[in-house]
């Protein structure tokens, strides 16, 4: 006969089976806003960081960068700074840059075109973004291929499909367009087939203030509902050493004064166009971005402003570019330190070398990732799919990039360890030399305990081999291939297409809006 004692605890066992039967039957995910719960790793001192950033500071106060853009050089003029019209040469002092960081917003919120895509960048937030800026792209079946908008297209359908790529980005250069009339295909793809925020292409003002009315006519913005949210961005990035060219200067003035985010990124090869030593890269690129943010407060205080990191090095032996190196991450880790000095919500950027989406390029990107994750990144860049320094966007390593960046998003949320999670009575439940798989513990959890991968196969060597023997890259060609073949855009962003080519048609017919230069 059972004890007292005895007879309670199996009562206690049955219990905890009966409350197993709350448990979901369908496993929910939570990709959708991300806070990175990793405390930030430094990797200089903070009298390191603090000389880093001074040594920014005198680079701008006594050796200046050139403005190629007269109006941005008078708005510089217009607030104390030095300009020099023979050299173009802008020399920025310390109080001015004082000044911008203290006007500059820690907190950004953006607003998509629904509520559940929405965006905030601040310091623990994690927003991942596409690979970005390509000629070129490539899959199994049609090998490597200049870009078109047809492939624009299904790439903002894949980004839409995947809730762990938050932004969308300018994936590739849709080359069967002319410039003139590139930004009305990119935008009417990002406005019609998905809800998330969109990214505009600073390539002047009139084609800026094009797609800021394609925004508008999509999201039912009033100008004045437009200007007081954030509802797109952009990425400007500098000529270095120490130049910022005419289009991108516009770029940074016309957001300021919309009040839409720009995400300002010296991109500074170590050993190219930045000092061969990490540090010293880092002095170059924190000088770089500080000179934009003092552009684009001076244009409107309080502009949301996103300060850029994307350092790395050369190959010393071709001069290539490198990403996903031990340096690449030392300078993620360094950017990391620095924008936490000035406080300001960044950017970091991911990518690889490699030619193939083999594994080099797997090892360079998850390097890159797990350096932006450990330096608090709000915004990475180049997260899926980038290969060759940004030649090419591969369909294939996007969705094998995906996977990881779902792996990473499901490390952000912590395991419950609560009475039921620990188990006790599980382990009662099965004798020594036995196994879990049936106890209620177990079934009561099967369906949603782990991971459920979209790419990796789990199974042995026999079914695997009767499968078909399928690698990584082929199992992800058949997954890119059946989202494009289901893909339903939201209802709220079809609905978009008839007003927005109501707009394009007779802009395309005047010729549309040539980019400036």
């Amino acid at each position: 006969m059972a004890s007292d004692s005895e007879g309670g605890q199996q009562q206690e066992r049955r219990r905890r089976r009966r409350s197993s039967d709350s448990i979901p039957a369908v496993r929910t995910t939570g990709y959708k806003a991300l806070r990175n719960p990793f405390k930030p790793q430094p990797i200089f001192s903070a009298d390191q960081i603090e000389a880093i950033h001074h040594s920014a500071v005198r680079i701008l106060k006594d050796l200046g960068i050139r403005i190629l853009l007269p109006e941005a050089r008078e708005i510089f003029r217009s607030i104390g700074c030095c300009v020099d019209e023979e050299s173009l040469l802008v020399r920025i002092g310390p109080e001015a840059v004082a000044d911008a960081l203290s006007c500059s917003p820690k907190s950004i919120s953006a607003k998509a075109g629904s509520r559940q895509r929405d965006s905030v960048f601040e310091h623990g937030t994690l927003a991942f973004v596409a690979g970005c800026g390509a000629p070129n792209v490539t899959d199994l079946d049609r090998g490597r291929r200049t870009g078109m908008l047809a492939d624009f297209e299904d790439l903002v359908r894949l980004a839409q499909h995947f809730d762990v790529l938050h932004l969308h980005g300018p994936y590739v250069e849709p080359q069967d367009l002319e410039l003139p009339v590139r930004h009305y295909g990119t935008m009417r793809a990002q406005l019609t087939l998905s809800d998330k925020l969109p990214f505009i292409f600073s390539r002047g003002t009139p084609q800026v203030e094009d797609c800021f009315e394609m925004v508008r006519l999509a999201r039912g913005l009033s100008r004045e509902e437009f200007r007081d949210g954030v509802h797109c961005y952009t990425i400007v990035n500098t000529n270095s050493p120490r130049q910022l060219d005419v289009p991108m200067a516009q770029g940074i003035i016309d957001f300021a004064r919309a009040g839409q985010a720009s995400i300002i990124t010296p991109f500074c090869l170590a050993g190219a166009m930045a000092p061969i030593t990490v540090a010293g890269a880092l002095a170059l690129q924190h000088a770089e971005a500080l000179a934009g943010i003092v552009l684009a407060q001076a244009s409107r205080k309080g502009a949301p402003v996103i300060y850029g990191s994307f350092s790395s090095n050369v190959d010393m032996k071709s001069g290539a570019p490198a990403f996903g190196t031990p340096e690449h991450v030392k300078a993620t880790l360094g950017a990391g330190q620095l924008a936490r000095y000035i406080g300001l919500p960044w950017r970091a950027g991911g990518g690889s070398a490699s030619n193939d989406a083999d594994a080099q390029a797997a090892n360079e990107t998850q390097f890159a990732l797990w350096g932006a994750v450990l330096a608090g990144a709000t915004v990475l860049v180049h997260a899926a799919g980038w290969l060759e320094g940004g030649l090419s966007v591969s369909y294939e390593k996007l969705v094998t990039d995906v996977e990881v960046l779902q792996g990473m998003a499901e490390l952000f949320s912590a395991p419950p360890g609560d009475e039921e999670a620990i188990g006790y009575d599980a382990v009662a439940d099965v004798q020594p030399g036995g196994h879990f798989f049936s106890t209620p513990h177990t079934m009561g959890r099967f369906r949603t305990a782990f991971y459920e991968p979209i790419v990796a196969d789990w199974s042995n060597f026999g079914n695997w081999t009767e499968s078909g023997s399928l690698n990584a890259t082929q199992r992800a060609n058949l997954v890119w291939k059946k989202v494009l073949v289901d893909f339903e855009p939201p209802a709220s962003a079809a609905a978009a297409g008839e007003v927005l080519d109501a707009f394009i048609a007779p802009r395309i017919a005047e010729g549309g809006a040539p980019p400036i230069s």
